[in-house]
């Protein structure tokens, strides 16, 4: 059952556009970085975001979504808990974040 891996960030009021800039292509990039332990090959289904442009003011600060499609929970999981493409990116990333949000699911399970 595919999985789709909700990202949300705020970025800290110091950070500058070119290291938002750098963050938000980094994470796009990780479509391609991440690859199967096993087959070497890209496993994430797809992967696109942008800067929030709601007009409903609820955005508590968050600046930036981005969707994550994976096609398993196996693909999920070994993203989350073991992938060192995405292992760097958190390091690299969390220093400019003041706060996020990650939220997964699988489309129609309630």
């Amino acid at each position: 059952m595919a999985v789709k891996h909700l990202v949300l960030f705020q970025f800290k009021a110091n950070t500058g556009a070119d290291a938002v800039k750098e963050a938000t292509s980094r994470m796009l990039g990780l479509k391609e970085g991440c690859l199967n332990p096993t087959s070497r090959k890209q496993y994430i289904k797809s992967l696109t975001g942008g800067k929030d442009n709601s007009i409903e003011g609820a955005q508590r600060g968050i600046t930036h979504a981005f969707v994550v499609e994976f096609e398993s929970i196996e693909d999920r999981n070994y993203y989350v808990n073991s992938d060192p493409h995405h292992s760097e990116f958190k390091n690299y990333v969390i220093p400019f974040l003041e706060n996020f949000v990650i939220v997964d699911y699988s489309e129609g399970v309630f």
